[in-house]
């Protein structure tokens, strides 16, 4: 007799609550993303940075409108979680952090993320990953979660290193960038790995 496998994380769990609001050490917070920041989020598109890493394409004011919305329903639909790394006291986003790719009934999801010039050089991003890690694993539930990067963007690798995420691998010709095939760094953490001190 096949005994089936339980759901890691049962569904309704995450879409029952509303997206949580965290407040970091440093002062800045995560929040959902709110219509009135669909400017920010299509200027986020012109960096540089971002662009090379990310991929967003370029968002019109409408288009970047119509993600956010997208993100607060995919939060519903428990397929995603993004939030807006947004200056104290819920100010104007300086970056965005999420978990794509879940799989809930497998126990993982995978980070996505970037910060503007703002904030950039201030460790918001490194307290942000480890911030969502914990709702992630501590509060939902998920066994496992990724980071992947080119191997080109070491901000992003020291990002996670420092924040717990143990580097498992190299996947060779992984993601399609601008100027070509990138190799992409494979870190995770799983449930029971120490917390960064």
């Amino acid at each position: 007799m096949i005994v089936p496998i339980p759901a890691v994380v049962p569904p309704g769990r995450m879409s029952r609550t509303d997206q949580p609001v965290f407040g970091l050490a440093n002062g800045f917070e995560l929040r959902p993303w709110r219509p009135d920041d669909a400017k920010v989020l299509a200027d986020s598109c012109q960096d540089p940075d971002v662009q090379q890493w990310n991929r967003p394409g370029h968002l019109s004011l409408d288009d970047a409108g119509e993600r956010i919305t997208r993100w607060e329903k995919r939060w519903r639909t428990e397929e995603a979680a993004v939030w807006a790394i947004s200056e104290p006291g819920g100010g104007s986003p300086v970056g965005l952090i999420g978990l794509g790719d879940f799989d809930l009934c497998g126990g993982s999801a995978e980070f996505l993320y970037w910060l503007l010039p703002a904030g950039r050089g201030r460790g918001v991003m490194l307290e942000a990953v480890v911030r969502v890690s914990r709702w992630a694993l501590d509060d939902l539930g998920l066994h496992r979660l990724r980071i992947t990067h080119s191997v080109a963007n070491a901000a992003s690798c020291r990002v996670a290193q420092k924040a717990g995420f143990a580097l498992e691998g190299t996947m060779r010709s992984a993601l399609l960038h601008s100027d070509g095939w990138h190799d992409e760094h494979l870190h995770a953490r799983v449930q029971g790995d120490a917390w960064p001190g």
